[in-house]
């Protein structure tokens, strides 16, 4: 379960994104400003930084600063400011992503999934039955053979076996490939990507073994 570090000093919004992102699987730890938010990094494991940029005692490139000179966890600012110099100075002191407020609670769940991916493409390989995913390479092989998948279909399957085991929704596939390609991904798109994918993956397509399709909610990667 992944860790998250929440740092905003709006109660109401960070309650309502404590109890989005516990729904969607998530651990979360609040701090409402600067110092307990620096503090709570140092004590304990995180996986992802969300940070407000305006906060009661500091400001969020100070914390971002401090985080990035000891860590490489991703930090993902949160703004009500459209303004392009407070964007610049946001990636100027390290953040990974920048998400302006209002946003979608999908899009947020999605920026988190990619940021948390690209931090954790150094840890190897992901086997899934007789599928081996080489997050370091960008390769897949099976039973020893390489695939060769598009950029879509490998993306749509690393999501997929990120979380193997897990029921993802189609809207949740479309947000994260959208997310990450920065292309724009329909309901068939993701039908026929995931028709291809399956003719190179599966033994046989018509009946998966791999990408099981769970009627009206869904897929997942079953890794037994």
């Amino acid at each position: 379960m992944p860790n998250i570090l929440l740092v905003e000093d709006d109660e109401q919004l960070a309650r309502t994104l404590i109890r989005f992102l516990m729904s969607e699987g998530f651990q979360v730890t609040h701090a409402a400003g600067q110092t307990d938010g620096l503090t709570l990094f140092e004590k304990n494991s995180f996986d992802c930084v969300l940070l407000d940029v305006s906060l009661q005692d500091g400001n969020g490139f100070s914390v971002c600063g401090a985080i990035k000179k000891e860590s490489d966890v991703p930090v993902i600012f949160l703004t009500a400011s459209a303004d392009e110099a407070c964007t610049v100075a946001g990636f100027d002191v390290g953040a990974d992503d920048y998400i302006g407020k209002p946003f979608r609670p999908r899009e947020l769940i999605a920026r988190i999934k990619n940021a948390l991916r690209r931090s954790q493409r150094g840890s190897g390989q992901i086997i899934c039955q007789e599928l081996v995913l080489d997050q370091t390479k960008g390769t897949v092989a099976k039973n020893g053979t390489e695939l060769f998948l598009s950029a879509l279909e490998y993306r749509l399957l690393l999501i997929l076996m990120t979380n193997k085991d897990q029921l993802l929704s189609r809207d949740r596939l479309i947000d994260e490939l959208w997310s990450v390609s920065s292309q724009f991904v329909s309901d068939n798109t993701l039908n026929v990507y995931m028709k291809r994918l399956r003719e190179k993956i599966e033994d046989d397509p018509q009946n998966p073994k791999i990408i099981k399709t769970v009627r009206g909610m869904g897929y997942k990667v079953v890794s037994q």
